[in-house]
């Protein structure tokens, strides 16, 4: 069993060195937009799963996930080199990458957000005028029936 710490400091380092690869170093323009969210690193530290994420040329454009997918794929054997120099451990883990869908989902909760913030807003304007059906206080005490 390995150490977590390790694991998430080796995951860690793996994000970095495939970031920076992706960024300055492999000139695939189907790579210009991809972005490395996330990685995970197998138990035994011989498989990493690197989550990525694309975004569009602009924020209009729809981004093109299986052109960043073929091209990752291409440069799966450059990236694995970089890792393994970078990195420094006994065993290179081998990579697969993964889309990330945080951020769809993120979208979409911000929609759903958006929605009830509206809703909120209507129930609002409708309780400025409402009145009770009854008392305003129907719990209060009768003090007075005491005396």
């Amino acid at each position: 069993m390995v150490d977590q710490a390790r694991a998430r400091r080796l995951a860690k380092r793996i994000s970095t060195i495939v970031a920076t690869a992706i960024d300055s170093e492999i000139k695939d323009p189907r790579l210009r937009f991809v972005t490395v969210t996330d990685t995970k690193v197998g138990g035994d530290l011989r498989e990493a799963t690197v989550y990525y994420t694309v975004m569009g040329e602009t924020l209009d454009t729809e981004p093109d996930y299986a052109e960043a997918a073929a091209g990752l794929e291409k440069a799966k054997g450059i990236l694995r080199s970089k890792v393994g120099a970078g990195t420094g451990v006994k065993f290179t883990p081998s990579l697969s990458f993964v889309l990330d869908t945080v951020p769809d989902a993120a979208k979409q909760m911000e929609e759903l957000l958006a929605r009830a913030r509206e809703v909120d807003e209507r129930v609002a304007q409708v309780a400025v005028n409402a009145t009770y059906a009854g008392e305003a206080d129907p719990y209060k005490a009768d003090d007075e029936d005491e005396d």
